[in-house]
């Protein structure tokens, strides 16, 4: 059974040296126990699984899986305390430096891996009393070091011969038509030969909302939802466009359209 006075620790780096450095400097600390190493980020996961550590020093830049990837892997809830180990620049860390237990800057010093591994003794020690943060900021971590999705800004359709592009600010909504999909935008109309689920991966889903199967629409452009006789649903655009709603749209059109 673990001995509850004594901090264990998996060390996790694919070169040896630096793996090493690590061990060496935890062998000087009395309540440290290194119950495991890894020299990659799948070997770090499954130990981390296997063996539960409370602390693991972890090596952001493996290959194949990096210590970023550790963590997706395993999950914010079931990690232990994570020091990592980097030799990202300065501007590079601050993500870490705010979200996580600390860092630890490749060359450091003796005096600064103490200063780490102190934190990290409070951060388990706060994560073991009622109402611990640690798996929170791990997460934070992870959606401050997840880059957000892009999304163009113009739609290129094919018109008379030539290729133009259309403004997505433009689009008021797409709809399905055969093999293509239509791009309507104020007074013009496109055809592009995209399926609408292709479609609906290029727009930016803070912008449009698929209404129908057959039918995207840009949530600026409603400006009311109508209720039919026999239970359909519609929305009207400003511009008079009146677009059938599914059933099983409804509810979630309705919360994004009041900003729930």
């Amino acid at each position: 059974m673990p001995d509850p006075s004594r901090l264990r620790v998996l060390v996790a780096d694919d070169e040896p040296p630096a793996r090493q450095r690590v061990l060496d400097l935890l062998a000087r600390e009395d309540d440290v126990e290194v119950v495991g190493e890894a020299g990659s980020g799948a070997e770090a996961a499954g130990l981390v699984r296997a063996l539960r550590p409370d602390l693991v020093f972890l090596d952001v830049q493996m290959p194949g899986m990096t210590g970023l990837d550790v963590l997706r892997e395993v999950g914010p809830e079931a990690m232990p305390a994570v020091v990592f180990v980097t030799a990202y620049d300065r501007h590079a860390v601050e993500a870490f430096e705010l979200a996580a237990v600390d860092y630890l800057l490749k060359p450091y010093a003796a005096d600064r891996f103490r200063q780490a591994l102190g934190r990290a003794r409070e951060a388990v020690r706060k994560a073991d009393a009622p109402g611990g943060d640690l798996d929170d900021r791990l997460r934070a971590l992870l959606t401050a070091a997840t880059p957000a999705p892009t999304y163009p800004a113009r739609i290129a359709v094919e018109s008379r011969g030539r290729v133009r592009y259309v403004p997505v600010v433009d689009v008021d909504y797409v709809a399905a038509a055969d093999a293509y999909v239509e791009v309507h935008a104020g007074d013009d109309t496109f055809l592009v030969r995209d399926s609408m689920q292709e479609m609906e991966d290029r727009l930016d889903p803070a912008l449009f909302a698929r209404v129908h199967r057959s039918t995207i629409v840009r949530l600026d452009r409603v400006e009311s939802l109508l209720v039919g006789r026999q239970g359909d649903y519609a929305v009207r655009l400003h511009d008079g466009t009146r677009l059938a709603v599914a059933r099983g749209r409804r509810e979630s059109l309705e919360a994004r359209l009041t900003g729930q």
